[in-house]
């Protein structure tokens, strides 16, 4: 089986429907917080070439997108999707893989954050390079934190003045950080 997982762009905008539809059904099966989003802005993401999409065919199979927070100083991997069909094959890991490389490639001095109560998540970002933190770590971009209102778990965060919720802040160095970007960069100068 194909799968083509590749930064998004403007000609998938007609995926972004199915996208959102993708998340809303995934977090009612979960029972857990994916905050909602509007197709104009899963389009906006395609549009600056801040989405990752794996289709087999022309069936869309997953996605993920990338959002700046506190100018530029961070980036986050969000909505991490995977078609109910095409689950338990790696495809989640996967798209993970090059949204985080697309986004350290996009904005090299940003370090990366997410936030989840996915433990499948978790592993993955573990494997990337991420380490939980306390959201005080994390971006404290209003703008940010505004978008969790739509998640059922909101009441949470909020009354614990975003300090504490349901969710696992995890938080990876920027490319420029990292010490094992760095120490290929030397290897390959040095030869």
């Amino acid at each position: 089986m194909k799968i083509d997982i590749q930064i998004a762009e403007e000609g998938h905008a007609f995926y972004a429907e199915a996208i959102c539809q993708l998340i809303e059904e995934s977090a009612k099966v979960r029972g857990t917080g994916i905050a909602k989003r509007d197709p104009k802005y899963i389009k906006k993401k395609m549009r600056n070439n801040n989405a990752i999409i794996a289709l087999h065919g022309n069936a869309l199979v997953g996605f993920c997108y990338i959002e700046v927070w506190s100018h530029g100083k961070y980036v986050a991997n969000s909505g991490l999707i995977v078609a109910p069909d095409y689950r338990k094959m790696g495809l989640a890991k996967a798209i993970k893989q090059k949204a985080f490389n697309h986004a350290r490639d996009q904005y090299p001095n940003a370090r990366v954050f997410g936030i989840t109560t996915s433990l499948a998540v978790m592993k993955i970002n573990t494997e990337l390079g991420y380490k939980p933190v306390t959201f005080s770590e994390l971006t404290q971009d209003e703008t940010f934190w505004n978008g969790c209102q739509s998640c059922p778990n909101y009441d949470v965060l909020s009354r614990n003045n975003r300090k504490l919720c349901i969710c696992t802040g995890m938080l990876a160095p920027s490319k420029s950080e990292d010490p094992l970007f760095n120490l290929s960069n030397q290897v390959i100068q040095n030869q």
